[in-house]
């Protein structure tokens, strides 16, 4: 596979890496070792690839039922009411439709995460407030800051991707249900449960039952990554009677395809198998977690999803990263630097099965450490025209206040430097023997944070009455800037005079320069994973968390 043609597909997809299938044809046909792509790699089992193969001919020839009829079959295996729910294309059809129906005019998203939660409403002319997750906290979603940042806002639509995509994290239930009811007033709350059911930290962790009760709640769940079925593209989502009527109604009649309706039917017959690959994935996932932070300099985030969040070590840059493994080692990773509110010095790894980590694993030691560990790879020199991380971004935020001003040096100097932790996974799974040797602990080289704690507007909480008391607890502890008296919970904010014009940053907002890297003042705390607490009964088909029984 030649470096020019490598280059030349990460060029043509600023948004997202190459299809499997474009990289394919750029070599012997056979294609990487994917840790890109996050899907489950234990389902479907080869029997049922098998048995869709024998039926190849019939499924692509003819015309397949209507959605309604396979959106029926889906409800009767998940035990939820057909009325409540649309099946869709892909996730990525129904957050479209959702944009179209249901967002007036601005919505509020978590960054890093799925780009069409910030790319869709930004093409239809909405404002996107985005609300930057802290590297030192982990990327994890403070909802109480992020509560109080809607109400400044004056949002109308807030978002939640739970796992996050791409770090992982992962919110329990009944904040998210405190959540929506601090926020009952807004014309909408889509909790995107993609990653679900592959979360191990709460037995019944979806909202689903809720959201169908509830006026301006949707619950968003895909089918392809849980199931290992990208291609088919079908996904759903679950709401009231009205809201799902009003997306349904939109949909074709025949916007599922055959393959789609042959899988939804043969589920039934695999629920044990289906059950005990998500157990699987849960494993590789600790077990992929202890093998990468045992890398010098390289640090693991806490996820719940089917991948792991990692920084590279101090002086790498991701896209050389990224090339070096697929020209080098035919390994394909997600290099994170064209995601707002991350950047190259991120990647995103997909867990796999062992013996694909351990190649993983030996690739990035010759690429970030080449003869000896500890030494990483030098970042990507300003010529290189074709990355899609945000190297040069980095700096330049680093060494202004986020307008193009350079900052005074005395106050570049008295920035805190933080040390990055690798995640602490727990004794029991570390894999014995070691991958590789242990060498001598090496001192990491400090880094600056990317923009000063001044430079980033710091959204405190004032508790009230109108909010959840578990929700107002986190931000008492948070230190308060002197500002304006606030308005209460449950009290809309002064809408802003006039639209904000379409690509222009929110008002009072961050450009997306400010928040690539965006830091906290905090440090860094040490990261731990979430706990298992055991897994679903693989002779019941779970339901729709993914977790408990069903049919």
């Amino acid at each position: 596979m030649a470096d020019s043609n490598v280059t030349s597909l990460f060029r043509s997809t600023a948004a997202h890496s190459p299809s499997m299938a474009a990289l394919a044809r750029e070599s012997d046909g056979t294609g990487p070792v994917d840790f890109c792509i996050p899907c489950n790699p234990y389902f479907p089992t080869p029997a049922m690839f098998d048995q869709m193969a024998a039926r190849l001919r019939e499924i692509i020839t003819y015309y397949p039922s209507s959605a309604d009829t396979i959106t029926a079959e889906l409800c009767n295996l998940l035990q939820l009411p057909p009325s409540c729910v649309a099946m869709g294309n892909g996730s990525t059809e129904l957050i479209t439709w959702i944009d179209h129906l249901m967002v007036r005019e601005s919505l509020a998203i978590p960054v890093p995460t799925f780009g069409r939660w910030t790319d869709q409403p930004m093409e239809t002319g909405k404002r996107v407030d985005m609300f930057p997750l802290q590297e030192s906290n982990g990327f994890a979603l403070d909802l109480a800051q992020y509560a109080e940042f809607i109400r400044k806002r004056n949002t109308k639509v807030a978002v939640i991707c739970n796992p996050n995509n791409p770090d992982g994290g992962f919110l329990h239930k009944q904040a998210l249900v405190q959540f929506m009811d601090a926020m009952a007033d807004l014309d909408l709350i889509v909790i995107d449960e993609s990653f679900l059911e592959f979360a191990d930290a709460e037995v019944e962790p979806s909202v689903v039952h809720e959201a169908m009760l509830r006026p301006n709640v949707v619950v968003l769940r895909s089918l392809g990554k849980n199931f290992g079925l990208h291609g088919i593209r079908f996904g759903y989502l679950v709401a009231n009677p009205a809201l799902a009527g009003r997306v349904r109604s939109m949909l074709p009649k025949w916007n599922l395809n055959a393959f789609a309706e042959h899988v939804v039917f043969i589920l039934k017959e695999h629920g044990a198998e289906y059950a005990q690959s998500l157990q699987q994935v849960r494993r590789d996932r600790l077990d992929m977690a202890s093998h990468l932070s045992a890398l010098p300099g390289l640090t693991v985030y806490p996820s719940q999803g089917n991948f792991l969040f990692v920084r590279l070590p101090v002086g790498a840059e991701g896209t050389v990263v990224r090339d070096r493994m697929l020209t080098e080692h035919r390994i394909l990773v997600r290099e994170c630097g064209n995601k707002i509110g991350s950047s190259s010095r991120f990647l995103r790894l997909v867990v796999r099965p062992q013996v694909d980590v351990r190649r993983l694993v030996s690739g990035l030691e010759q690429v970030l450490y080449g003869t000896r560990r500890g030494a990483a790879v030098p970042e990507l020199s300003t010529g290189t025209s074709y990355s899609s991380g945000t190297a040069a971004v980095d700096r330049l935020v680093g060494a202004t206040n986020g307008a193009g001003m350079q900052m005074p040096a005395a106050i570049t100097q008295m920035q805190p430097q933080p040390q990055p932790v690798p995640m602490q996974v727990p004794a029991a799974a570390a894999p014995q023997p070691q991958l590789v040797p242990q060498p001598q602990p090496q001192p990491q080289p400090q880094y600056q944070p990317m923009v000063a704690a001044a430079q980033v507007p710091q959204m405190p909480m004032q508790p009230v009455a109108q909010m959840p008391e578990q929700l107002a607890q986190v931000s008492q502890q948070m230190p308060v800037m002197q500002q304006p008296q606030q308005q209460p919970y449950g009290t809309p904010a002064p809408a802003p005079q006039g639209p904000t014009p379409t690509g222009v940053p929110a008002r009072n907002g961050l450009t997306a320069a400010q928040v690539r890297g965006a830091t906290s003042p905090n440090g860094m705390q040490n990261l731990a994973p979430a706990p298992a607490t055991g897994w679903p009964n693989a002779q019941s088909w779970p339901n729709a968390a993914g977790m408990g029984q069903a049919g």
